[in-house]
């Protein structure tokens, strides 16, 4: 299999069977042309950045926040993939769950 090579770098396959991303020199050359509309893609983006941060400061506990949708998007491609079964428990779920039924055979 010949290595990839972009822009960006390449992949170089490992003795591993593995292929390891090798990232290219900075600065790239040519060098990046930022015109006025990359520049205000970088502005939206930077502006997006900004409000999820804020919303970040004012959840009590971001984990838990974070943890819901990492659940949510296993269930989706579980169900995607037509592989019922139960639902992905996170490891707070799971610390609790074992709790309770510690709790119960006491």
């Amino acid at each position: 299999m010949p290595s990839l090579v972009t822009r960006a770098g390449r992949y170089v396959k490992q003795a591993t069977g593995y292929r390891a991303f090798i990232p290219a020199s900075l600065p790239p050359e040519p060098p990046i042309e930022i015109g006025p509309a990359m520049l205000a893609l970088l502005s939206r983006a930077d502006q997006a950045l900004g409000r999820l941060d804020g919303m970040a400061e004012t959840l009590p506990n971001p984990d838990l926040f974070v943890a819901m949708y990492v659940r949510r998007e296993a269930v989706l491609k579980r169900d995607a993939l037509g592989q019922g079964g139960s639902p992905v428990r996170s490891e707070p779920e799971r610390r609790r769950e074992r709790g309770a039924q510690a709790a119960a055979s006491h």
